[in-house]
């Protein structure tokens, strides 16, 4: 019985290796694809980016303004009242709103989203033997069925982390007004706090959620396999792989952007 379970014990963590590798791969060939011409990809990019933007835009300012209304705002204003310090609330939503909940948000509703949707289209089309007829007649899958995605939900995160800070402050104001303050104080510590390396640091992490998000669910969908139930499988395992993908990723970049820029660990 130990042996049993030593031996499936084994065979997951070489699995997984197995599956990160192969993501890895995956990840490169998608970049030389990118890159390499010829480009024929144009129309499918245009296509993915705005299906992405249509499904994700809506979702996410309700998330967004939700979740920085509720606990970084109405549940921090209550003790900054008492300390009659709530024109601290700015610098604050510089943490929460531009480093934090705007680029998780973004990658949980993108992954959620658009990701579940590009592993169906790929699962199915790998279950009906799409991706085997393109491949011989030589054209190839890489190119112009992954590089767009990948591309596209790059752009898409970027542009969506934006509009997610944007409505992450607007919930601020809405606090500061619900508790019949002057918004003076709010955006004198907001700009007093945020910083250009904010900005940047939290687009490109975002960015590069995107990219997570894309490879993996290109992966678990070209290597879906056993019908419509292999096709929801891949779909439920593309979420929680990129999700915990993103949530390292996410832990690794701060880390490395606070290390190198420690003056944003200074609250002004």
């Amino acid at each position: 019985m130990a042996s049993q379970t030593l031996s499936k014990g084994a065979g997951s963590v070489t699995g997984f290796f197995t599956e990160v590798g192969t993501m890895m791969i995956l990840t490169t060939r998608t970049i030389v694809s990118a890159v390499k011409p010829p480009y024929p990809y144009g129309e499918e990019l245009i296509d993915q980016f705005y299906f992405t933007l249509k499904l994700c835009w809506f979702p996410l300012l309700i998330s967004t303004f939700a979740l920085c209304l509720g606990a970084p705002g109405l549940q921090a204003a209550g003790p900054l009242q008492i300390f009659g310090a709530l024109d601290r609330l700015g610098g604050f939503f510089v943490l929460t709103a531009i480093r934090w909940i705007g680029p998780v948000v973004t990658a949980v509703v993108v992954g959620g989203v658009a990701g579940t949707a590009i592993t169906a289209d790929l699962g199915a089309r790998k279950i009906r033997e799409e991706l085997d007829a393109l491949q011989v007649l030589g054209v190839d899958p890489v190119k112009n069925l992954v590089v767009p995605r990948f591309l596209a939900l790059m752009m898409v995160t970027a542009l969506l982390d934006i509009f997610a800070i944007v409505f992450g402050l607007t919930a601020g104001i809405a606090v500061e007004l619900l508790y019949h303050q002057k918004l003076g104080g709010f955006f004198a510590t907001l700009f007093s706090n945020a910083s250009v390396t904010d900005l940047w640091g939290s687009v490109l992490m975002c960015t590069m959620f995107g990219a997570i998000i894309s490879i993996v669910c290109c992966y678990k969908g070209m290597t879906a396999s056993g019908g419509a139930a292999g096709v929801g499988r891949a779909v439920n395992q593309a979420v929680v792989i990129a999700l915990v993908g993103v949530f390292a990723f996410n832990y690794v970049f701060t880390a490395v952007l606070l290390a190198t820029n420690p003056e944003l660990q200074t609250i002004r």
